[in-house]
């Protein structure tokens, strides 16, 4: 019986260390520093459509010198826009965006802030759920990729990127884009 309970402990506290929705794939453990104004997210946290309608400041914990891709790609959508009822449970892919550095030193807090001057190869899409009844929270799933020296999106990448952002498959273009497991991750709720 001892031993149950020290497994239940280790499975719990694995559960909670990652920063991904529990059966998203890959599991990522690092979290990626989201703020949407002042408001920081913490894994789960509910936000109305409005407080995300602009593009969060994102940042890592600790010293970030490298350059890194940022991904943010909805769990919950619908393959019926119009429908939500109607369609299929997919994902969507919202928004790719490369050449992310970090943009001075580590704040009081230890954050280092990351930004782009780039807005490709997908720029910034807000979250929009839909209306559901009843109402349906979406999981809105960031990841953070260490960005290779000199990477150029490989064509299949970028086709995946601009024609296959319903049902968009998370792992597929980790292999596609020659990307390595993401190092950093965080999601968010917000209901339409």
């Amino acid at each position: 019986m001892k031993g149950n309970s020290i497994l239940s402990a280790l499975a719990l506290a694995g559960i909670s260390a990652a920063q991904t929705p529990s059966g998203f794939t890959p599991v990522v453990e690092q979290k990626l520093e989201v703020t949407f104004g002042t408001k920081s997210v913490t894994p789960g946290l509910a936000f109305a459509k409005p407080e995300t309608s602009r593009q969060p400041t994102i940042g890592l914990n600790g010293t970030a010198d490298g350059t890194y891709i940022w991904m943010l790609i909805d769990l919950d959508a619908s393959t019926n826009f119009v429908n939500p009822g109607a369609g299929q449970p997919t994902t969507y892919l919202h928004t790719v965006i490369r050449d992310f550095k970090a943009s001075g030193s580590p704040s009081a807090e230890g954050i280092t802030t990351l930004t782009s001057t780039s807005n490709t190869p997908v720029a910034w899409f807000a979250p929009a759920p839909p209306a559901e009844n009843p109402p349906h929270p979406h999981r809105y799933t960031n990841l953070l990729w260490e960005q290779p020296e000199n990477w150029a999106i490989p064509a299949a990448a970028s086709q995946m990127l601009q024609s296959q952002k319903t049902g968009f498959n998370v792992p597929k273009f980790i292999t596609a884009a020659g990307l390595k497991d993401p190092i950093a991750a965080n999601y968010f709720n917000v209901t339409g």
